[in-house]
């Protein structure tokens, strides 16, 4: 029952493409932004689409793969947990930040055929 008490699960495209550098010597790293997609009928029946976004973070072999495969607009998949984390910015201001820090990634077809 624990596996299940801080999992995240998301499908979607990514912003840009995932921001690669190693930590602690060669542990390989990304950091992006996942946008996922929403849509219902408001009271008037209207679609209305919505788009959130995601902050994610991967370490190791997932990080790899999403470096080595992906781009702007590619669709994955990804299974992780919520972490949060603090830092000060240039300004000495304490900021805080939720992420997903990603255990798996699934290619899930070619990127977006609108290139922006």
């Amino acid at each position: 029952m624990n596996a299940i008490k801080n999992k995240v699960q998301l499908i979607g495209r990514l912003g840009a493409k995932a921001e690669f550098k190693t930590v602690n010597g060669n542990t390989p790293m990304v950091r992006l932004n996942l946008a996922t997609n929403e849509s219902y009928k408001n009271n008037k029946g209207e679609k209305i689409e919505e788009t959130y976004w995601h902050s994610i973070v991967a370490f190791g072999k997932p990080a790899e793969i999403i470096h080595k495969y992906t781009d702007k607009g590619s669709e994955i998949c990804i299974q992780g947990k919520l972490v949060s984390r603090s830092y000060e910015n240039k300004e000495g201001i304490k900021k805080y930040i939720t992420e997903v820090q990603v255990n798996e990634v699934l290619l899930m077809g070619e990127k977006s055929a609108a290139k922006a």
